[in-house]
């Protein structure tokens, strides 16, 4: 078969232009960005739909021609789908998992580098050419990481590789997750509650799901330690972004790194541009070069593999 596959929004994926996307299998049509009404009229005789963290609900999938058998999420999260619509339709959806484990939790992991030296504070002070970190004292916090404890909500893929890296440089990590796993040395399972309460670092590596929305609000903060940075390269939407800004502001907690938001962009006039103690990045954990090229020739082998009959990385079936 020689499918046909749209692609709604591949710029989001290949903002630079340096993507190839015939490794996919078909007649492919890639749009920079579509509507939801220019979605109906694009994927008329189409078999497979491509989005990239873009909506696709239940009153757009009703619509969905007969054609359209695959919807294919370019990232690991798929709550942008509404899945129990797709497979009442009979679409199959697949996402891409494992694609930027690495990636993402090496972003993890340079934000507590980072937050642990306030480079951010360091490098505002040398723009606003003071230089007193240099000809009087250090004028910032500069902790150790080793001996630190670092908690992870959440122990996927991405979650695995950061304890891999936080146990490489001497870091003790409790681990909060649904089915908990077996302590080994160095590596403990907690309660939620233990976790936010022992962490020096909190980072979050779960799925964005109606539990889990604002698992960080109000009172989990409070019940982090007031030295404790939280760290999030997960989904925006796991963190109450307006409890946590006041957190932030408060000095409840040490700081935050925050490579996803609550909304995408943040507001122009959002205090997280803006305090010293945060560092805030435009959701680039998955972004590397090598990490979208990955992206891509997954989404191939997801689309040859389902008309081959053998489907892979299924979330609805």
């Amino acid at each position: 078969m020689n499918p046909k596959v749209v692609i709604a929004n591949a710029f989001k994926m290949n903002y630079d232009k340096k993507l190839d996307f015939s490794v996919i299998k078909g007649h492919v049509e890639a749009y920079d960005d579509t509507t939801a009404d220019e979605l109906l009229l694009r994927i008329q005789d189409a078999n497979v739909l491509v989005t990239k963290e873009m909506p696709v609900t239940a009153s757009m999938i009703d619509r969905f021609p007969g054609s359209v058998t695959l919807l294919v999420e370019a990232g690991t999260g798929y709550n942008n789908i509404d899945i129990e619509a797709a497979t009442k339709k009979g679409i199959t959806v697949c996402n891409i998992p494992a694609y930027s484990s690495e990636r993402v939790a090496h972003t993890a992991i340079m934000m507590v580098l980072q937050l642990s030296s306030m480079m951010q504070q360091q490098i505002r002070m040398l723009q606003a050419k003071d230089y007193r970190n240099f000809t009087d004292h250090l004028m910032v916090p500069h902790r150790e990481v080793n001996g630190k404890t670092i908690g992870l909500i959440g122990c996927g893929g991405i979650g695995t590789v950061v304890m891999k890296v936080a146990r490489a440089l001497d870091m003790n990590v409790l681990i909060y997750k649904r089915h908990p796993g077996h302590n080994e040395p160095g590596v403990t399972y907690v309660t939620l509650p233990e976790l936010l309460a022992q962490s020096d670092y909190v980072s979050l590596h779960c799925p964005l799901t109606e539990e889990t929305k604002h698992i960080i609000d109000a009172k989990a903060l409070k019940s982090m330690k007031d030295s404790a940075f939280l760290i999030n390269t997960a989904r925006g939407a796991l963190v109450d972004e307006k409890a946590l800004i006041a957190a932030l502001v408060h000095h409840d907690i040490a700081g935050a790194g925050l490579d996803v938001q609550e909304v995408e962009p943040p507001a122009m006039d959002s205090p997280l541009y803006t305090l010293d103690n945060v560092i805030i990045t435009p959701h680039m954990g998955w972004k590397g070069l090598e990490t979208r090229e990955r992206l891509v020739s997954i989404i191939a082998d997801n689309i040859e593999q389902f008309f081959n009959g053998t489907p892979i990385n299924v979330v609805n079936g």
